[in-house]
């Protein structure tokens, strides 16, 4: 997991074009666009030709494999307003937390994991139709709550709670389809669960509290780390560079516009740039 998301980072850092800008906002487009024509589709089967559906797929309908994203999950309009508003109000958040091209794979990613869901039921001999994105969408907001747990919202616009109450009722409302649904469509919000965990669950286990020996432990390792680098800095053994990002590799001197900080949760002494020393993944001793 960590060598996933430690990838994922660097390849971030090395194609910095990666990736669409503002790329909810596009999804929310398209989520309006197919309600607004599926209104006025007498047959009803708009929304079908785009949903997710491997046998069609296997005929040659190949852009079902993307335009099931467009496909919203609400009938009603006042619902669907409410749900893309919060959709690219998070969406965009963690687009600034992450960057385009991060957000864009963790999306990306979610989406496959759907497709390979989908085509291994139909393979199984369980024929599935996927409507929309809907477990994808909802599992960004588990993402906003890893990073933002103590923000408040307006539920309903005017009763006020902290997001990481509202991921415990999204947790729930995972389990319910579940339980629900039953097997196979289950699967699905657990590929939903999975991408989460592999791209937050570092940032989840921030979370636990540790013990008071494993804290004081983190600290003494810390500090020698850092009389082991002051000492080699005296003996002028030390790479000619001052500071270099552990992710991405841009040191001060090639990028002196950049800030650079060490980070005190990392075993050892490691330094970032400021693209990356919120969301890296934490060094620990092997």
């Amino acid at each position: 997991m960590k060598a996933f998301i430690r990838a994922v980072d660097r390849f971030c850092a090395k194609h910095p074009r990666f990736g669409i800008h503002n790329f909810m906002l596009y999804i929310i487009i398209g989520n309006a666009i197919v309600y607004l024509v599926s209104r006025m589709d007498s047959s009803g089967l708009f929304s079908a030709y785009l949903a997710l559906y491997p046998a069609a797929i296997l005929r040659g309908e190949v852009w079902r494999l993307v335009t099931f994203i467009f496909v919203p999950d609400a009938g009603n309009i006042i619902y669907l307003a409410l749900f893309m508003y919060f959709y690219y109000f998070i969406g965009r958040t963690l687009e600034q937390v992450w960057g385009k091209g991060k957000f864009f794979i963790y999306y990306l990613f979610g989406m496959f994991l759907t497709v390979v869901c989908s085509f291994a039921l139909h393979f199984a001999g369980y024929e599935t139709l996927i409507i929309g994105a809907r477990y994808i969408n909802l599992s960004m907001f588990f993402a906003f709550a890893t990073f933002f747990p103590e923000q408040r919202v307006l539920l309903f616009f005017f009763i006020p709670i902290k997001i990481k109450w509202l991921a415990v009722a999204d947790a729930v409302f995972f389990i319910v389809e579940m339980v629900v649904n039953g097997f196979p469509l289950l699967l699905f919000p657990i590929a939903a669960v999975i991408n989460y965990f592999l791209f937050c669950a570092q940032d989840l286990l921030a979370y636990i509290p540790r013990s008071s020996a494993a804290q004081r432990a983190a600290v003494i390792d810390f500090e020698k780390a850092k009389a082991r680098r002051e000492q080699q800095t005296q003996q002028q053994s030390y790479d000619p560079y001052e500071r270099k990002c552990a992710v991405c590799g841009r040191t001060a001197d090639e990028h002196p516009e950049l800030e650079f900080r060490y980070c005190s949760q990392c075993a050892g002494y490691h330094c970032f740039c400021q693209d990356h020393i919120n969301s890296h993944i934490h060094f620990t001793e092997e």
